[in-house]
């Protein structure tokens, strides 16, 4: 398949949940299998690809299941889950004939490479996929703190934000069928109306360094070819001058 590429190296985040597909809770090797066959699509175009994942299908630190445990240890239960998403996503990967490097915040040299900025990049221009897991390695910051810190330093283009829904709206559309979809959205529309896309720190961290966020379905078949080609698959959050 051959594609426009708008954009030559991407961030993907995505997230624990959407690695357990319908189930609601652990790994799905069939959800992850179809999102890394569209990954790897993605990849045979040269576009390289760095994904940070999260773990709230296994653990996370401000759940429920974490309630009366100490923040900081919860949090660090939540980054060894995204670990285990890290390891399933490779293997998937791997076995589609795409090379890769998990790179964890903190240190597991049995299974995955220490995250190195330098070695990451080298990576990326060796056409590896570079998978981002353990978060930031401290407690306190989301998974999507992560992705945009790990944009930042990996020169990306562009943070591809994969959700279970086509976009940003001013309400949920789960709850508000009136509800309006954004398009295109500034940095500052989205924290002075409180949109979740992503944790305020995250936007914030994007916003300074004007880099773009793409929020689309993962669910839709070919969404994440449509969205790396420029495409209109979502909303786009830009600057105010962009």
């Amino acid at each position: 398949m051959t594609t426009e590429k708008k954009y030559s190296r991407v961030l993907i985040k995505l997230s624990g949940e959407a690695l357990a597909g319908q189930q609601g809770f652990g790994i799905s090797p069939q959800t992850i299998g179809k999102f890394c066959r569209e990954i790897a699509e993605v990849h045979k175009t040269g576009i390289e690809i760095a994904i940070v994942i999260g773990g709230g299908n296994i653990f996370r630190g401000v759940s429920e299941s974490a309630q009366g445990m100490d923040r900081v240890q919860a949090d660090y239960m939540g980054m060894l889950a995204t670990i285990m998403n890290g390891l399933a996503v490779q293997d998937a990967l791997e076995k589609l004939g795409c090379a890769t490097r998990v790179m964890t915040a903190f240190s597991n040299p049995e299974i995955a490479e220490p995250y190195i900025r330098r070695r990451a990049l080298r990576h990326l221009e060796k056409k590896r996929v570079v998978i981002c897991a353990a978060g930031t390695g401290n407690p306190y910051f989301t998974t999507d703190t992560a992705a945009a810190l790990r944009a930042m330093e990996l020169k990306v283009d562009a943070i591809f934000k994969a959700t279970k829904v086509d976009g940003i709206y001013d309400k949920d559309p789960k709850n508000f069928p009136d509800a309006i979809k954004y398009d295109k959205i500034t940095f500052d529309e989205a924290l002075e109306k409180r949109l979740k896309i992503m944790d305020t720190t995250a936007i914030s961290l994007a916003m300074e360094n004007n880099m773009p966020i793409i929020v689309f379905n993962i669910f839709e078949d070919g969404n994440i070819m449509r969205a790396v080609s420029g495409e209109n698959v979502g909303t786009i959050v830009l600057g105010d001058n962009s």
